[in-house]
This record gives structure tokens, C-alpha cells and sequence, in this order.
């Protein structure tokens, strides 16, 4: 099984991150697979976008969960990028679940409940995802073990991962007491012996964010589950080349 190219955020590197048209990008640069971030809005709407405020990647201010969709939907998510996609808005769960359903990609949602606990987000995507049919290509992951446990609560066969970007003494002991069924860690923490462990332990291994060539490199060698890549055409590149022996 050769190492998933996971677009961060969509092609985040060339295109506003968690818009659509980062997402579109991604798939025409054969990325397998999309991450992306969900937070709720104030009227209970899963939205995509990483931080908890508006403010770094649209012209607003505030928390997103003071923000109605329809009032959210009034800024403009791209013009802090270039003036290219200025008017592009923050996109919905629904409108992306609308969209990938159509393509062979496989899904990676972080519900952002680490900073803001938001109430029955895990129900909320949960529905989302089983109208649209995808649940069997989606992992649900957070940094926050509530989150993969409520959503073990509502149907223990959908993937999870938890999410850590520092060194856990007794990682496999604790992804069991959660359960979360995979890993994902930051690409300092990457080390062959995390690699035997989670091979050991049949615990799928995804790194983020994984954008030098030099460190796309050890990842595809070490032959761990998925990269999660603001450029996933270097990445290709990179894993075409390692497939070919050059």
C-alpha cells in the first residue's frame, strides 16, 4: 500500500487554505485524499476553517461561533491571499460533502475542539457524513480525546485519530484507552522507532505537515500510512520517483 498524498487544507500552498478552490486543486494535482478543519458556527453549522478566529484568513474579526452562516458567508476568505481570490467565501461541511462525494478522494475532517468545546459538533458531522454516503472514507481526527470518544459513541466503526505533535511515552496504551484506531504526529516526532511501534501495534501513521522534499522522502521510505502536504504535486513527484527507484 504506497503512502496517501493528503492535501492540507486543500493545495494550500498555491490557493487559500480550506476554500474550494483549494480543494479542486488538490484533486487536479492527484492528491488521494483531502484534510481539512471544522469548526461550528453560532447557528450549529460545520464550516471549514482552522482557527477559532476569522481574523488571519478573512477581512473579519471575532470567533467564529459568534457568527451566523449567513453572516459568515459575508466575508471574504481570499483576498488576504492574493487579489486573485478575493470574494471567495468560507465554505460549509455540506458544500464540500456535496462536492467530493463524486470523486474517488478519501476525507480527513479535524474537528478543532481542542481551543472551543463545541456542543454535538461530533453528532452534526457525524449526520452530514452518513447523508452524503462517504463515512466509509472519512477519518475524524482531533487533538482532543473527547471528541474521538463522543464519536466512538455514536458509531464505533468510523476511523479516528488522534491527533499530537509531542513525544507520548505510553502513545499505545492511551490510543487504546480512547480508542482512536490511528495516529497522526507532527513530522519532528518521525523517528524509526515510532514507525516499528505503530507497525508493531497495527496503528496507521499520517505525518503533517510534510512539505520538503528531503522529509517527503523519508516518509514514502518508511512506508507510513499518509502525509498530510501543502503541495501535493511535489509530493506526487516526490512518491512517483521513490516508486521508480531514482
Amino acid at each position: 500500500m504506497p503512502t496517501f498524498i493528503l492535501a492540507h487544507r486543500g493545495a494550500s500552498k498555491y490557493t487559500p487554505e480550506n476554500t474550494m478552490p483549494a480543494f479542486h486543486l488538490a484533486y487536479r494535482m492527484q492528491a488521494d485524499g483531502i484534510e481539512t478543519d471544522v469548526q461550528l458556527t453560532k447557528d450549529e453549522i460545520p464550516v471549514l476553517i482552522h482557527d477559532e478566529n476569522v481574523r488571519r484568513t478573512t477581512d473579519g474579526t471575532g470567533f467564529v461561533q459568534d457568527y451566523t452562516f449567513e453572516q459568515l458567508r459575508m466575508l471574504d476568505a481570499g483576498g488576504w491571499f492574493s487579489k486573485e481570490f478575493e470574494g471567495l467565501r468560507i465554505p460549509s461541511l455540506e458544500e464540500l460533502l456535496e462536492w467530493i462525494r463524486d470523486y474517488p478522494l478519501f476525507l480527513h475532517l479535524e474537528l478543532k475542539t481542542d481551543v472551543i468545546s463545541y456542543n454535538n459538533i461530533e453528532q452534526i458531522v457525524y449526520d452530514l457524513l452518513s447523508k452524503y454516503e462517504v463515512l466509509d472514507r472519512t477519518c475524524i481526527s482531533s487533538f482532543n480525546e473527547g471528541s474521538i470518544i463522543n464519536m466512538k459513541a455514536i458509531n464505533p466503526s468510523v476511523e479516528t485519530a488522534y491527533l499530537t505533535s509531542t513525544k507520548m511515552r505510553k502513545l499505545f496504551t492511551y490510543l487504546n484507552s480512547l480508542p482512536a484506531d490511528d495516529v497522526h504526529v507532527k513530522h519532528t516526532i518521525l523517528g524509526r522507532r515510532l514507525v516499528y511501534q505503530c507497525r508493531k501495534n497495527k496503528v496507521p501513521l499520517r505525518v503533517y505537515t510534510v512539505n520538503k522534499p528531503s522529509l517527503l522522502r523519508k516518509c514514502f521510505r518508511f512506508e507510513i500510512a499518509g502525509v498530510f502536504t501543502d503541495v501535493p504535486d511535489i509530493a506526487w513527484s516526490v512518491r512517483a520517483a521513490e516508486e521508480r527507484g531514482t
